[in-house]
């Protein structure tokens, strides 16, 4: 039986890592952080953005009520009962180049396709507003087990999210639709996921 963490990587005894010393080594070069959630990668990646000025760009806190907290020590407190005071609305919002920004990052271990039921109508309700009024809107996508990363822009989200309660309506995006609507970034040393340049010709076909 194979021992896997949460995010699909097999659990090697000590064992098993003596006997993969032994054998030969196949030379792959790869920027990747395989054991990174998206979510980190996109914080390193907005770290980097700001630190160099190019944008400013954060993760929306979760509007949460505290209502109650457990001390184990007076130099800790731990949160053990808490509520959603509403609905957050998407992961990520900022400016850059004068464009305001607002994105959500979604995560599957699906090889195929994208369910749908990743998203919430008050998400698809609050990008809508955001691109209404001239906001740049996407979603990042990545299929954790083929390790491949994609930006969808709204419209395109927009319009598969409508057809899935229509007749034959499909519930998820098929990855090869992915693969030709959508922009694949690409891993990279830094920043780690790249994907202002992706923004960068939304921007150029918001303008023409």
């Amino acid at each position: 039986m194979t021992i896997r963490y949460p995010n699909g990587k097999p659990y090697r005894t000590h064992h098993d890592k003596k006997t993969n010393e032994n054998q030969p080594k196949k030379k792959k070069v790869s920027y990747s952080k395989r054991g990174m959630t998206l979510e980190e990668d996109l914080n390193a990646t907005n770290d980097y953005y700001l630190l160099r000025k190019q944008a400013v760009i954060h993760k929306k806190p979760i509007p949460i009520q505290v209502v109650n907290v457990d001390y184990p020590r007076r130099s800790a407190a731990k949160i053990t009962e808490a509520y959603y005071k509403r609905a957050s609305t998407t992961d990520y919002n900022g400016i850059y180049k004068g464009h305001y920004i607002d994105f959500e990052a979604k995560e599957t271990r699906n090889k195929t396709s994208f369910p749908l039921k990743n998203f919430h109508d008050h998400q698809l309700t609050h990008m809508e507003m955001c691109h209404e009024h001239g906001g740049i809107c996407f979603v990042i996508i990545r299929f954790s087990t083929l390790n491949r990363v994609f930006l969808l822009d709204f419209p395109l989200l927009y319009k598969w999210w409508k057809q899935q309660f229509e007749e034959k309506g499909k519930k998820s995006i098929p990855l090869k639709e992915i693969e030709t609507d959508a922009f694949e970034i690409s891993y990279s040393l830094s920043p780690r996921l790249p994907y202002l340049k992706v923004v960068d010709h939304l921007i150029q076909l918001q303008n023409t």
